[in-house]
This record gives C-alpha cells, structure tokens and sequence, in this order.
C-alpha cells in the first residue's frame, strides 16, 4: 500500500491546481484520472464548446457582412472537418498543458487509472491500494439520459459525443431548451443545419424570469430555429434514413431529423466509486452531501466540483479549491455560502446572469425596486447591429443593495461582472449608478439605468 498525505480523484477545474498548491506545501499528493487530464471543461464542456461558438459566430458575421457594407464573393460554406481539428488542436494542447504540469510538479505522483474507494481512506487504482489522511473527491459529471421511449433505439448525441462531428447535420433535433442545448442549436443552425429544439416545459430556460425565457425564445427563432414548448409525451422512432420525434400525446405532430442530441441534464460520476464501501453519503441523485465547507460526511474527505451539487461551472470548481486551500492552509473560515450565483448562458447575444432571479425574490420576501432598459436604447448595441436584449437590474429597497441582474445582449457576459463586483464589495447601488463609465460601450447604461428604478410587482 502507497501512502500520501493526500489523494485526489479527478482533474476537472478544482483538482490540479489543489495538488499543486498541497505539493507546495510539503504534502505528498496523489492525483488519478482515469480519462483525459482537465476534466469536463477542457475536454467536453467550456473549452471545446467555446471554440465551436466562436466559429459559428464568424459564420453568422460572415453572412451578415453585406448588412454592415462589406461584400463577400461566393457562398459562405461551413467545413465542419477543419472546424473540428482546429476544436480538437485547442482542445488537446490545453489536455496535455494539464498533465504536463501534473507530471512535472516536484511531491504530485499521477495515476492514469480507474480510482474506487476500498474504506474510507483507501481507494485501489490500476490494482494498487492508495490510503491518505486528506481526500478530495474531484470526479465531475456527465449528460443524464432520460426515461424517454425509443431513446434507446437510436443513435443520439450527448454534449460529449456531438464534439465528434466532422460533419453538420441535415436536422439536428435538440431534446432539452435550457443552456447546454440551446448553445448547440444556434452554433449547428449558424454552420447551416436544420436544427429543432423540444422543451417539456412551457417556456425555455425555465428557472430564469419570463422576459429573459421569452427573448431568449425570440433570439432562437431569429436564428432560424423552429421550438416546441409543452412536449410532455416525447417519444423516437428510426427509419433507415431518419429519425422521427414525435412530440404530442395524441401522436399527430412529429419530427423527422438526421441527428438527435439529449440534453436533459447531467449525472454525478459517483456511481461507480466504490462510495458503497465509505460512510460517505450521497442523495438520490448521486450528488455528495457536503457542508458549507465542502466537507463530506467523513473527516477529512472533501468533495469539489460538479459531483457536490454547489455550482455545476468551472468558476464554481476553482472557488471550491480556493476555498479548501485557504482554509486548509491559511487558517481561513471560507465558505460555499460567501459566493455570489452568477453565470452565462452563451447563445448569441449572451445572458449574463448574478444574483437572485424576481421569483425567488419574492419567495424569500424582499421589497423590491426594477431598473430595466432595452438594447434598442444602447448605442453601442445598435453599432454592432445587435439590438436584442435588456439590462434589468433588481435593489432591495430597504437596504439599497443589488440583489441580482440579468443582462441579455452584446457583450452580456463580460458586463454582468461590473454589478457582481459591486455585490461582493457589499455596497449600495448608487456606488455604480453615480460611477463614470466609457462611451460608447454598453457598460455605459448600466448607471443610467439605474436612475430609473420602479417597484418590482
């Protein structure tokens, strides 16, 4: 039996640069990947589906160049070979500048294998028994398939598996509207498929407020996108030639495509562990039960990343090790609790999303004020001929602190940052409302928005 002063398992977002620091303590690590080295966002996630975005968007410009006076000879085409090799070339060099720097950092020992717990302490890799005081559970999580009839019938996508297309498809139908599907919709509609989205629910990205699920619904119709909302009784069929979603309880509405990607949600790579043979506990969907500090239910075990159930992003899987790391070595009393919500959905304009939504505003009871202002109204939107979206943002009136923001449109995802920051620093609005911001940019509005605040109803 090898012995380390710490093990960790997986090398997602949080774990290399864990073992890094622990190493740079004096700790002895072990760290095991039984895959490829950075986990889901290097490999399938933010990394591999960002560069697909950005050459979709150059796609989309270049066939809206002749709107800004630019003329293109020819047709624009989208050779999805050379789109994939240049996913695959990003994808690869970020993967091995991961385990490069693993392999080369002085007390890390790597272990290229599939880890399983053998008690609380132990875990076996490559047949070889691992044991530490201090264990980081770093395992992440995968696209969850759904109970649908026929599914299992044919050949369906997942976030992970339409990475590997080196061609666009015919008609890609796309089960799920939330943030994973609705990013492939619009990046294989602007390489030139056909593309259909099918929701369950009755609007998409059904956690957000209803004027961001409805204009998000119009940006995807603008894209060329055709969406069935209330398709509570999805089942497939396959022929030899297509593949058939039907998609109304009667079964007088279906839809023939050629590909079919689920994106349902996603699953906690927990099941298979060996976390039966540990008293570390986990919910019924597999989630690790941690405390506010990332604490599983055995000392000394933490659990980071997608699999705890507290952030399913990459900026919420490097917080976690800054968390761990602080308080481990640095005496600090961190916690889940002190971060603020806050992401992006990457359509085209983007959402950029923190702090709470109106729903759970109310729900939690707050008395609040809205500031809300169209992207019609933002110059910088309509230079760039991107005149769909809003900036709304929410106050508590009482302590005139910001509660939350949502910002739909041009550059939404890099804005939304300026009112996070005002939120962590714990101040009144009026801090960014009285603020002198650059024209023109959209950032700009954001104080001028501010100066029209009303009762949210």
């Amino acid at each position: 039996m090898k012995k380390f002063h710490a093990i960790i398992v997986g090398t997602g977002q949080a774990g290399p640069s864990l073992a890094v620091r622990l190493a740079q303590s004096g700790m002895n690590v072990a760290i095991i990947e039984r895959n490829k080295f950075g986990g889901s966002c290097v490999n399938t996630g933010c990394i591999p589906t960002q560069t697909l975005i950005a050459s979709a968007e150059i796609a989309y410009h270049a066939q809206r160049a002749n709107d800004f006076g630019i003329e293109i000879k020819g047709s624009i085409k989208t050779n999805m070979e050379k789109v994939k090799a240049r996913k695959d070339a990003i994808v690869n060099k970020a993967s091995k500048g991961v385990e490069q720097w693993l392999k080369n950092t002085p007390n890390v020992t790597v272990f290229q294998g599939h880890a399983r717990f053998v008690d609380n302490y132990k875990l076996s890799v490559n047949n070889e028994t691992l044991s530490a005081e201090k264990i980081f559970i770093n395992v992440g999580a995968r696209a969850w398939l759904p109970p649908i009839e026929g599914l299992n019938q044919i050949n369906y996508l997942t976030n992970s598996s339409i990475l590997g297309l080196d061609k666009v498809p015919r008609h890609l139908i796309v089960v799920g509207g939330s943030y994973i599907g609705l990013e492939f919709a619009q990046v294989f509609r602007r390489f030139g498929a056909q593309v259909t989205v099918v929701e369950k629910a009755s609007r998409l990205i059904p956690r957000e407020d209803p004027d961001v699920c409805d204009t998000v619904l119009e940006i995807m119709q603008q894209s060329g996108i055709d969406v069935h909302l209330n398709t509570s009784c999805l089942s497939f069929s396959a022929s030899e030639d297509h593949i058939t979603a039907h998609v109304s309880c009667n079964g007088d509405k279906s839809i023939n495509g050629s590909h079919v990607l689920v994106a349902i949600g996603r699953k906690p790579n927990t099941d298979d562990l060996g976390l039966e043979n540990t008293d570390i506990q986990v919910d019924e969907r597999g989630i690790v039960l941690i405390n506010d500090k990332l604490e599983t239910t055995v000392p000394n075990v933490w659990a980071l990343g997608e699999c705890n159930g507290h952030g399913a992003f990459t900026h919420t899987a490097y917080n976690d090790y800054q968390i761990i790391i602080d308080n481990l070595l640095q005496g600090a009393t961190r916690k889940v609790t002190d971060r603020i919500l806050a992401y992006a959905l990457y359509i085209d304009p983007p959402l950029g999303r923190c702090g709470l939504t109106e729903a759970e505003i109310r729900t939690k009871g707050y008395t609040a004020l809205v500031a809300k202002r169209p992207m019609t109204q933002v110059k910088r939107a309509m230079i760039k001929g991107e005149p769909t979206g809003f900036i709304k943002i929410l106050i508590d009136k009482d302590t005139q602190k910001i509660l939350g923001a949502a910002i739909l449109g041009v550059n939404a995802d890099e804005i939304i940052h300026s009112i996070l920051d005002v939120m962590y620093a714990d101040k009144p609005y009026t801090l960014i409302r009285d603020a002198v911001h650059i024209h023109p940019t959209v950032s700009e509005l954001i104080p001028t928005t501010l100066e029209n605040l009303k009762p949210l109803e």
